[in-house]
Formats: C-alpha cells, sequence, structure tokens
C-alpha cells in the first residue's frame, strides 16, 4: 500500500463524510448531506499532561487505501509533530467503502530521547459549537451509555437533561438520539486489547436550554470505573492509576473507535455488532442453552438434595420440550478461588457424583466460577499471595468481601503469573474431564478488573482478563460453553459463547423491569457478540430473596412479563424456580411450557426494541418489541412498566410487515384474550399496569412451510467406525426449532448435530425431522451401507495412548 499525497484530505462513502483541517490537526465527521455532525482534535495524557493535536506546530496529512476484515476504504494519517521535548501524535481515520461506518485510531509516538508515561489517549475531543449537531434542539436529546458490566452500574436511558450531574458516561459505546430530527451518532469501540474506552458526554442547563457542554471519547484504565464500586472505600496506595512506560522510539495506541451517524439509530447497531462479530471472529454458532439456574432459587445455600431434586424433576419433566441445561450456582464450593473443593456442609457426596447424576438423565451439567476472585480463606491465598495482583509496595490489593459477612475478604488473581496459569487449568480441567461439567459461568470478572502490578509489568485490567479466558479456554477445549457474566460486554467476545446483558433478575416484577433496558439496549449483541444471556425468569413465589429489604410478590402477570423479556432476549432461556414446587402451580407450569415462547428462544433472534430511543415519557423506557420469525409469521410483544393503565397502537406498516396482506392476530399468554386487528393496526387498549401482551401475527397469504433443510449423511460405512450426521436449516427461510434423527438400529438422537456407530452389517435408513416455527416439518431419508465384521481382538501394536484434545 503506498501512501499519496492528501489532497482534498476529505472522505465520502454513501452515509459519510470526513473532513481533516491539517493546518489545526483537527477532523470534521459529517453527513453525506455535509450536514456536520461534530468537529475534533485528538490528545494524550503523557506524564499526567495533557497533549491537543491543536498543540502542535506541524501536522502532515497523507492519504491511503486500506482492507480488513471489514472490507476495503480509504484513510487519512495525520503526524502532529515539533512539540519540543514531547512525542508526535498520530491518527488515522478510515471510511469504509461499502458500509456506513468509519473508524479513528490514535497512536503516542516516542519521538524524543527519553522514556515518557501515558495515562489516556483521546480519540475524540470535540470543538466548538454546537459540541454535536444533530438537527433539532439539543434538549431534545436522549443519550444510550454502555455500562461497564451488564449492571456497573444497571443500564438506563436519559433525556439529555435527566442524568444526576449532567454527566453521561460511557463505557465501550454510547448512542445519541435526537427526538426531533430522529438523527443519532454513535460511537463504539472496536478494540479491547489493552484499554478501556470511555465516553463523556457533560450535559448543562435546564429544560429547554439544556445542551452539551462538552464531549470525549478515550482509552484509559479502570480506575475511574472501580472507584464508584468495590474500590470505592480503598485507600489511594490501591486506586492504582493506569501509567504506561513508552520507550524513546516505540509507540503506544489507543482502541479502535467505530462512528456513524444519520436517520437508522437501530441499524446503527447493529451494524456495530455486525463489524465486532467480523473483527472478534465471535463464538456464536452453539445452540441457544435452555434450562435451569440454582441462584434465584436457592441462592448462597444450595445444597445436594436440592439439586438432585430438582435435576430429576426437570429430567422427566422439561427436558423433552428442550430444557437440557442445568446449572448450579454459587454455594457449592468451599471457597472463591477453590472451586474443585466442593463445600462439604451443602454438598457431602462432592460434585463429581452430583454431576455424574445429573448428566446420566441426559441433563448439560453447568456450574458457576468467579475465575479471577481469591477469598482469604482459598488454597492461593493462603499458599501464594505473590500469585495476586498487587499495589506498588507490594501488597495484594482488597476488593471487597463475600456477601458482607466480613470473613471472605476477595483479592485479585494475577494471570499473568505462571502458578496462577497453572492452577487455573488445574480447575477448569477438573470441572470438565472429572465432573462432566459442560457448561461454566465466569462471574465477577467486573471486580477483578483493577489496574496495579503484575507478574509480566505494565498489564492492564483488561489485558489480565484476556490472558485468564485464553487459558480457561485453552483449558476446557472448544465444546465447552463459557458464559460471560459480571464482565466488561466487548473485551471476552471470541473467547466466551454467551454472555449476561442485563441486571440481575429476580421473584418481583420491579427486578424484571430494572432489567429489561440493558435487554432492549443491548439487542444487538445476540449472535454478535455472543448468545445473550438475560439471567434466568421466574414465574413462582418464593420464601428465599436475595435481599432482606426484599418481598417476593409475583404475581401472574409479572411472572408473564418475566418470562416474555427472557423470549425477546432471543438467547438463553433459564428457570429461576423451584421446579417441584413449579410444577404444582397449574397458572405457572404452562408459561414454562408455552410453545411460542420456547420457539422466540429457539429461533435465537433478538426482538427488536421498537422505541429504544423513542419511548414515551410515560412508559419510562422501551417497551414494544418486534421479532419477524420467517415471512409468515412475528411477535410483538408490548410490556406496560408503569403502575397505570397503558393503551397503544401499533401499525403494521410501522413494525415492517406488507402493506394490505390479510392478518389474523392472537394472544400467545391468553388463546382467550381477544386481540383488536383493524385498519391494519393492532390496537391495545387500557393495558393494565405491571403486564405484558405477546401478539403472534400471522399473514393469512403466505402458507406455511418447513425450513429450507441441508444435510450431510455418508453413504457408507465400516462396522463399529463413528460417523457425523448433520443438518441445518436455510438461514433465511423457516427457521428450525428441532432436529430428530432415527438412525435405523433402533435408536435416536435429538441434536443438529450426531456421531454414532453401528455394530452389524447391513442397509440402513437413516430418517431427519427438521421442526419449523411454522408448526411443519422437513423431511430427509438417507440409504447407508455398513459393510465388514468387528474383530475380537485388536493388532496390539496398534495401541496408541490417548492424550486430551486441551493437552495436545
Amino acid at each position: 500500500m503506498v501512501a499519496l499525497p492528501c489532497a482534498a484530505q476529505q472522505l465520502t462513502n454513501d452515509e459519510l463524510s470526513l473532513t481533516v483541517n491539517a493546518q489545526e490537526g483537527s477532523y470534521q465527521l459529517s453527513l453525506h448531506d455535509s450536514q456536520p455532525v461534530l468537529r475534533s482534535r485528538v490528545a494524550a495524557q503523557v506524564d499526567h499532561q495533557w497533549l491537543r493535536s491543536s498543540d502542535y506546530p506541524r501536522h502532515q496529512a497523507s492519504e491511503s487505501t486500506f482492507e480488513d476484515d471489514l472490507g476495503p476504504g480509504r484513510e487519512v494519517t495525520v503526524i502532529c509533530s515539533g512539540l519540543d521535548g514531547k512525542p508526535d501524535l498520530v491518527y488515522v481515520l478510515q471510511l469504509y467503502k461499502q458500509r456506513p461506518y468509519g473508524t479513528v485510531q490514535v497512536k503516542v509516538q516516542n519521538s524524543v530521547g527519553k522514556e515518557v508515561t501515558v495515562q489516556a489517549i483521546r480519540s475524540v475531543e470535540t470543538m466548538g459549537e454546537p459540541i454535536l449537531n444533530l438537527g433539532g434542539g439539543q434538549s431534545a436529546g436522549r443519550v444510550l451509555s454502555d455500562s461497564f458490566s451488564e449492571d456497573w452500574p444497571d443500564l438506563a436511558l436519559y433525556d439529555l437533561g435527566g442524568v444526576s450531574g449532567g454527566m453521561h458516561r460511557g463505557a465501550g459505546s454510547q448512542l445519541i438520539y435526537n427526538r426531533e430530527s430522529k438523527q443519532s451518532l454513535f460511537l463504539g469501540a472496536l478494540t479491547s486489547d489493552r484499554f478501556l474506552t470511555l465516553m463523556h458526554l457533560k450535559a448543562e442547563g435546564m429544560g429547554a436550554k439544556t445542551k452539551i457542554a462538552s464531549y470525549t471519547v478515550e482509552s484509559t484504565g479502570t480506575t475511574e470505573i472501580q472507584r464508584e464500586f468495590d474500590l470505592k472505600d480503598s485507600p489511594a496506595d490501591d486506586q492504582v492509576e493506569l501509567s504506561l512506560p513508552v520507550k524513546p522510539g516505540r509507540d503506544i495506541v489507543s482502541e479502535r473507535l467505530m462512528f456513524e451517524a444519520g436517520p437508522d439509530y437501530h441499524n446503527q447497531l447493529l451494524a456495530y455488532g455486525d463489524a465486532v462479530r467480523r473483527l472478534h471472529h465471535a463464538r456464536v454458532s452453539s445452540e441457544t442453552p435452555i434450562g435451569w439456574w440454582s441462584w434465584t432459587v436457592y441462592y448462597g445455600a444450595i445444597n445436594e438434595g436440592e439439586v438432585l431434586a430438582n435435576g430429576d424433576w426437570q429430567a422427566e419433566h422439561l427436558k423433552s420440550l428442550g430444557y437440557r441445561y442445568f446449572q448450579i450456582d454459587e454455594g457449592y464450593q468451599y471457597a472463591r478461588g477453590e472451586y474443585t473443593t466442593p463445600n462439604a456442609t451443602q454438598f457431602p457426596d462432592g460434585l463429581r457424583f452430583v454431576g455424574h447424576h445429573l448428566t446420566a438423565e441426559g441433563l448439560t451439567f453447568g456450574v458457576w466460577t468467579a475465575p479471577f476472585e481469591v477469598t482469604s480463606r482459598a488454597w492461593i491465598y493462603e499458599h501464594h499471595k505473590d500469585w495476586l495482583v498487587h499495589n506498588a509496595k507490594g501488597d495484594p490489593i482488597p476488593i471487597g468481601d463475600v456477601w458482607h459477612q466480613k470473613t471472605d475478604v476477595l483479592y485479585a488473581l494475577d494471570t499473568t503469573h505462571p502458578g496462577a496459569q497453572e492452577y487455573m487449568r488445574d480447575t477448569y480441567r477438573t470441572l470438565v474431564r472429572e465432573w462432566g461439567v459442560r457448561f461454566i459461568k465466569l462471574d465477577f470478572m467486573d471486580t477483578t478488573a483493577i489496574e496495579g502490578y503484575h507478574y509480566r509489568p505494565n498489564t492492564t485490567a483488561l489485558e489480565a482478563q484476556r490472558i485468564g479466558l485464553q487459558v480457561i479456554r485453552d483449558a476446557v477445549g472448544e465444546e465447552v460453553i463459557l458464559d460471560k457474566d459480571g464482565s466488561p460486554m466487548l473485551n471476552p467476545v471470541g473467547l466466551v459463547d454467551t454472555g449476561r446483558i442485563s441486571a440481575d433478575t429476580g421473584h418481583s416484577f420491579e427486578r424484571t423491569k430494572n432489567a429489561a433496558s440493558g435487554i432492549a439496549a443491548r439487542f444487538y449483541m445476540q449472535r454478535n457478540f455472543f448468545v445473550n444471556d438475560p439471567d434466568a425468569f421466574n414465574v413462582t413465589a418464593t420464601h428465599l430473596m436475595e435481599r432482606a429489604n426484599e418481598r417476593s410478590s409475583i404475581s401472574l402477570s409479572a411472572a408473564e412479563a418475566s418470562i416474555a423479556l427472557s423470549a425477546v432476549s432471543g438467547g438463553m432461556y433459564e428457570i429461576g424456580d423451584d421446579m417441584p414446587v413449579l410444577g404444582s402451580e397449574k397458572d405457572r407450569l404452562p408459561l414454562v411450557e408455552n410453545r411460542e415462547l420456547l420457539n422466540m428462544a429457539k429461533v435465537g433472534r433478538a426482538s427488536t426494541p421498537l422505541d429504544l430511543m423513542t419511548y414515551e415519557p410515560e412508559d419510562g423506557q422501551p417497551s414494544t418489541f418486534f421479532l419477524r420469525e420467517d415471512q409468515r409469521q412475528a411477535i410483538l410483544t408490548v410490556f406496560n412498566w408503569t403502575n397505570t393503565v397503558r393503551s397503544h397502537t401499533l401499525r403494521l406498516a410501522d413494525l415492517g410487515l406488507p402493506a394490505g396482506h390479510p392478518f389474523a392476530a392472537t394472544d400467545v399468554l391468553n388463546q382467550n384474550e381477544t386481540v383488536t386487528l383493524v385498519g391494519g393496526a393492532v390496537w391495545l387498549k387500557n393495558q393494565p399496569p405491571q403486564s405484558v401482551r405477546v401478539i403472534k401475527l400471522i399473514d393469512r397469504s403466505v402458507a406455511e412451510a418447513a425450513p429450507t433443510v441441508t444435510a450431510q449423511a455418508p453413504a457408507a460405512a465400516n462396522t463399529g467406525e463413528m460417523i457425523n450426521l448433520s443438518a441445518q436449516a436455510e438461514a433465511g427461510g423457516v427457521p428450525a426449532v428441532a432436529y430428530h434423527w432415527d438412525l435405523g438400529d433402533g435408536t435416536s438422537a435429538d441434536s443438529p448435530k450426531v456421531s454414532h456407530a453401528y455394530t452389524s452389517a447391513g442397509e440402513f435408513t437413516i430418517r431427519l425431522i427438521v421442526d419449523g416455527v411454522d408448526g411443519v416439518s422437513a423431511h430427509k431419508n438417507f440409504s447407508l451401507k455398513v459393510t465388514g465384521n468387528l474383530r475380537a481382538h485388536s493388532n496390539l501394536i496398534d495401541n496408541r495412548r490417548f492424550v486430551e484434545p486441551t493437552d495436545r
């Protein structure tokens, strides 16, 4: 690639225009119609002093082409130099040719003869007035700021002037929408190699005079966040500021930032999700885990008897519906950081016994871990304090205590230490190889993402987290599902399979309502970052509550809201109730058995939150979700989060459904409830407080259809030889919700992929049935000829020692 002198110093595509002002070291982002959106410079905090591109006397710009996993485009590189005794700033602006976005990345290049330290690098520091121009009055702005983790803090949307203190801080991404112009600006981190990306949008004024006072986006450490959470009361020595050395002739680079602007914020978010999936090779092809989760049932006091009773009930009553995953949350282990030592008080027979019992019933066994937390009772703390993240004095940094009982002080594991890495390998291999675990929750990775001193010098908190996750992934192999929980959203992508997207749920309507904004706002992460984990749904009352001041009061309408919220996520679908109790409550069990809700999870696509940025002030948060399952049917879900009745009129054309087609509408939760469909619109009048309506819309002009299936099956095999069978429904057609194989020798299997061996020669007919969301199944038959005879004795010289794939 040859850099050419930059003549126009302007990049354009079908959506955006980027203009570089090389004389002052700034750039301007505009819409394609030339409406300017923002003007910005770049900056870096070097040796605790901010250096800005506009401070430098010399700026040299050059234009060139580029191509990466997202496609081709053009870029402008600007070198800011000539500031006496200071490193150069270099920033690169890219605009893709065939995608609606661009990127910016900043480099601190140490051209001076001494080492410098870098605390932060800004890729956006807006200049001029207005700070952002989206058309319309600035007071009409509404801001979606992602959180450090799914609930640090709980995600909430705010009008521009509605946030306490006027500061809208985003971690990883931020969407700014103007309700008058219907234009939006999205900024999102594409990488998480070393730094956390923080957005700071400062609002000032009140009412109609509210405006944006400043806006910055920077790559920095996690300490700003940690000071507000687990390090809030910690001494200054433990609140370690990130400061990375850069030797003469070396450089350090910010995270890469995407920017988008225009009239379609839903597509902006989806484009960001798609870019993350492509760049990070996200693990999004696994099946959707459907099953049970113990935390909101028994919390930390769960015991062996409760586990086995629920496992037995699930295997007998729900496994055939697809509820196959069974996850034990915290409480089984002796201490955090020592997960392979079971808590004999609550699990007298240990977890190997429990795991084998559950897997023998055909359930997929899962456990909770907090992989990088270590308590003062754990073996590591007792024997290897040097394996912990420490401060400048060499002391391990405390990050809280378990359940505020003041007995188990928490510390962060140094994942760069060879001893700690081997301990992690041994831990997770034991879970998988000895206990039979195939699903592992990885929790509290936000609390341990602290800046500090590591075995490997100058390792950042997010680097350390990725190093630890890679160790775990390598230890468990490719087939085990890893679930991100309590973690920054972007950092684990590519290493985990599923990921929490919401605050904790629980046995109350308020818990469901509190989780809903996170599930709505992160809809675009579904099968782009990972398979979304919305936390468990709760449909029964309980005598156990996590917090002393909470009361369980879950009416039938609140139960419907809880399970519907899980369904609209399109991701994991987990029961959070005592299952034998659930079986005795005849108005609640049908919710768990509801085929339409189950199919939403099995289809595996998130419902779009139609009013994500446009919800009415009376609703207080997004309440309307829409899922187009296929050409024939769709699901409309409308929540009433308020304490008063609410009415909505939803035009089918606004949902993207064909105008003039005849539609039928039914209530998914109550077949006896009438749905008013008149004049091409669904009319929901006087919806009760704290409730949900789930409406199935069927286009009667489109016939029911089966999935279009591609299947692979061999025509011939040897006796005793393992063969592989696979089937997949066409992505753009009718979604499949179940796969059934009749293997022709008296055995069967229910999975898209099957391995099997035939123990006798003969001709067999393999029959495949694939159930579709329309209620029509696809059928395929395959002829298999098995030849050869089994042997009584093997050739001993052919014997080979088995080596676990993760040990090779």
